[in-house]
């Protein structure tokens, strides 16, 4: 997020949540999709959120249905969206330490977003994942503490090579810890780890887990190397954004618009043309470890999906 001055949308831009709900049951009864997460920006900020999960958890046919957040707003809101029919969530996390929490996330919400694990945990979601950013110059220092935190609390750390989809357009390849160094970090100071098998081809992140032994035995890490080893080949994501785009790419320069199709009165088939449209023009990869790549126009914080 920018520190100040943030652009929103004017609420007229947004899909409802009716609108939100038929383009997702056409994907799930028509087009196989099985497997929905609410993610952002910060998904927690749009009213009435548990709703519109109790409307999705109601389709036929959805096997799984999570949710990314900051975990700020999660105290008030876990039960009402555990309730609902939400199933997992991810929560990001990029230090325990407070003055780099506040230069990292440009808000002194550290207590809130520990609040909002705990709250979650006391809730007993099916899986809890807590995503770290991993930033060279940064993570290093960071990195014992994240997994020693997670273990202790019976949930995973996964750690995510920093992508070019800050608003500062600050990112530099430099900027980026790799998987590699930070797995040969983790293993210095832990011991060898053991890797766990992807339950799917399509599953990001890498699994390890600490050696037998020790204080955090069996503890599970994970690493998703999207920047020094794209996983493009076995993706299988689409992302709707909040103001009723498609995009086949997080990283994709182009979106193909669906909301003026909604509200002009299209047919279910000629949305679901669109989005298939919109399918066959994914590329190859989106390009982040090769010479030349843009990122795409708008940061993370206002994509949405």
């Amino acid at each position: 997020m920018p520190e100040i001055d943030a652009t929103f949308m004017p609420r007229d831009h947004l899909l409802t949540f009716e609108e939100l709900h038929r383009l997702t049951e056409l994907l799930v009864t028509r087009c196989g999709i099985n497997d929905v997460r609410l993610t952002g920006g910060e998904p927690l900020v749009r009213r009435e959120l548990d709703r519109f999960v109790a409307m999705l958890s109601g389709i036929a046919g959805l096997s799984d249905l999570s949710l990314t957040t900051n975990g700020i707003l999660l105290p008030a809101q876990a039960e009402k969206l555990k309730a609902a029919g939400l199933k997992r969530l991810n929560i990001s996390i990029d230090t325990l330490d407070r003055e780099q929490f506040k230069k990292l996330a440009r808000r002194d919400s550290l207590d809130e977003t520990l609040a909002g694990i705990e709250a979650a945990i006391q809730c007993g979601f099916e899986s809890i994942k807590l995503n770290a950013i991993a930033i060279q110059g940064i993570t290093e220092h960071e990195f014992v503490s994240l997994i020693e935190f997670a273990a202790a609390k019976g949930v995973i750390i996964r750690f995510i090579e920093f992508m070019p989809l800050d608003f500062d357009r600050a990112w530099q390849r430099d900027s980026v810890l790799s998987g590699d160094r930070l797995l040969s970090l983790i293993e210095q100071h832990f011991g060898t780890l053991t890797e766990q098998p992807r339950e799917t081809p399509s599953q990001p992140a890498e699994r390890f887990r600490l050696p037998e032994g020790g204080k955090f035995a069996g503890a599970e890490i994970g690493i998703i190397r999207s920047v020094s080893q794209p996983f493009c080949q076995a993706c299988n994501r689409l992302r709707i954004t909040a103001d009723g785009s498609i995009r086949n790419c997080l990283f994709a320069r182009d979106e193909s618009p669906l909301r003026d199709l909604i509200r002009s009165g299209a047919s279910d088939d000629a949305l679901i043309q669109a989005v298939r449209d919109c399918v066959w023009q994914k590329k190859p990869s989106h390009g982040i470890d090769g010479d030349g790549f843009l990122p795409p126009p708008r940061a993370m914080y206002s994509i949405g999906g």
